[in-house]
């Protein structure tokens, strides 16, 4: 028991930190709450480094202490804290401000028992955790647009996380076990594997926003905070995406699961730049973008145990899609929801329109960034494993996302307008993602090297 408590001290630092959050709340002292929540995450990130290397499993084997569930900590674990930072600047002084900050901490921990599931009802835990934290930061603003966000959040996780839930069963009925290392005896129940792999897909591809699974997603980035906008687009998300990398290092292929999740990718990827390409209000088209990045995720999951470099892409995109997204929510919680807000925005204030530039450009895959070196090793991998078409569809969709960021960047630098009212901590956040994307793209081999 010590033993599995020891190499569960990252979760339990976000655990406390969370409780502590909503403690100084209750207190009535926010204040205190913002600082305690960010070195609490900063701390529970720390803890994890020791841990690089290790392979076991706690409890039985149903939670997995490896490199995808270390690095999942790594990369969403700083990234809440920079949200955290980024709420700061809308919810400050309200009346719940430390409720915000303890619901980030709770879906922040739901992402990570997803990202080291070895059960399958850690995957359910993982997804209620984090699912129950998100509809109330949708909620938050308290106003129609948010109610109604929050509303069909509500209803279309709740609705996909009972039928995870339900399918779930069978993949225990054939199996006799809930372990994650007993699906390969789905060989012999082809139609159970293959339901509750529909299922699966359809729970943790409603926290990913993997096309058909999305259509929530717009709506409550665009009434939620434009943090929790930004945190809803990494954390759970990514959560969610590494709950499927542990289940395809168990599923046998036989059942087919890697074809599904191709076609899936490569809907995904295509549907959200088209959608992207129409939107005038840029929260809702870095809604869709987000959409079409779920999808280049799933090039490294049709990867896995077919090629080596399937485990270091997902890591390397993940941390740079984490420091490229923030950043770009971050400068529109500068300039404002709209294409129209954009305008000059570049021109009278360089430093953030540069600092969007790189975000963007970053996501489309230019290089040296961060999200050039990630999407480089997503196609490597999906060719390795013989998807070459699929790889084909993914940088397709990468020269179309240009189009779609162009419509931010061109505006830009059109026309001076009057520059936006200084916010240190909205700088300190965009700042501090910037050197993350570009030290991603630098510092690959290096990070390569400690993921292997």
């Amino acid at each position: 028991m010590a033993r599995d408590l020891s190499l569960l001290a990252p979760e339990m630092a976000v655990l406390l930190t969370a409780v502590g959050a909503l403690i100084f709340e209750m207190l009535r002292l926010p204040k205190v709450s913002l600082p305690f929540t960010v070195v609490g995450l900063l701390v529970a990130a720390t803890l994890t480094v020791p841990l690089l290397g290790t392979e076991t499993a706690v409890f039985g084997g149903t939670f997995r202490v490896d490199p995808l569930s270390q690095w999942a900590k790594l990369a969403l674990l700083p990234a809440t804290a920079l949200v955290t930072l980024l709420a700061r600047t809308e919810v400050r002084d309200t009346d719940r401000e430390g409720t915000v900050y303890s619901l980030l901490s709770f879906t922040a921990l739901g992402a990570l028992v997803l990202a080291g599931a070895g059960d399958v009802m850690f995957l359910v835990l993982g997804v209620l955790l984090s699912s129950l934290g998100s509809f109330a930061l949708v909620a938050y603003p308290r106003d129609d647009r948010a109610t109604e966000a929050a509303m069909k959040f509500f209803v279309f996780g709740s609705v996909t996380g009972a039928v995870m839930t339900f399918g779930l069963t069978y993949w225990f009925g054939a199996t006799g076990s809930t372990l994650l290392g007993a699906l390969d005896r789905l060989e012999d129940a082809p139609l159970a594997a293959a339901f509750g792999l529909v299922v699966v897909v359809a729970g943790l591809g409603y926290k990913a926003s993997l096309v058909p699974f999305h259509f929530w997603a717009p709506d409550a980035y665009d009434g939620a905070p434009v943090s929790v906008a930004a945190f809803l687009s990494v954390v759970p998300k990514t959560g969610a995406i590494f709950a499927l990398a542990q289940l395809a290092r168990d599923l046998p292929t036989g059942t087919g699961w890697p074809l599904l999740l191709a076609g899936v990718a490569a809907l995904t990827m295509t549907y959200g730049n088209l959608a992207a390409l129409v939107q005038e209000n840029v929260v809702r088209l870095l809604a869709y973008s987000s959409i079409a990045q779920s999808g280049y995720f799933l090039l490294a999951i049709v990867a896995v145990g077919e090629s080596g470099l399937a485990l270091p892409a997902l890591v390397v995109f993940a941390a740079a899609y984490a420091a490229m997204n923030v950043g770009a929510f971050a400068i529109v919680a500068l300039a404002g929801r709209t294409l129209g807000e954009f305008t000059g925005i570049g021109r009278s204030n360089p430093a953030a329109g540069v600092a969007m530039v790189i975000f963007l450009v970053s996501l489309v895959g230019i290089p040296p960034l961060g999200g050039f070196v990630g999407k480089f090793l997503l196609f490597g991998a999906a060719m390795d494993a013989g998807f070459l078409w699929l790889a084909v569809v993914g940088i397709l969709n990468s020269v179309l996302s240009l189009g779609v960021y162009l419509r931010i960047i061109v505006p830009m630098y059109r026309r001076p307008k009057e520059a936006a009212a200084p916010e240190p901590l909205v700088r300190a956040v965009w700042m501090m993602a910037l050197v993350a994307t570009v030290a991603v793209g630098l510092a690959a081999q290096i990070l390569l090297g400690r993921i292997a």
